[in-house]
């Protein structure tokens, strides 16, 4: 809490409205990311691809590690 003494208001306000904007940001990507999982449209989707065809179809995106709430929390904020 020591820093937040050597900053303006001015600039604590804006500091928190650039991490709120960017959590927005974060949680719009994610919301995204999961519409657009095609394995949300499968019926069954947590039996196993009938074929190699489907296979690849579930998997054809690159799956993003979602950071747990921790190591959010931790995050430095710029």
């Amino acid at each position: 809490m020591s820093s937040d003494n050597n900053t303006s208001p001015i600039q604590r306000i804006t500091r928190t409205i650039a991490g709120i904007v960017e959590e927005c940001n974060y949680a719009q990507r994610r919301l995204l990311e999961l519409r657009m999982d095609p394995q949300r449209y499968v019926f069954a989707s947590w039996d196993a691809p009938d074929t190699y065809a489907d296979f690849l179809a579930r998997t054809s995106g690159p799956l993003l590690h979602e950071p747990s709430a921790a190591d959010r929390a931790v995050r430095p904020r710029r």
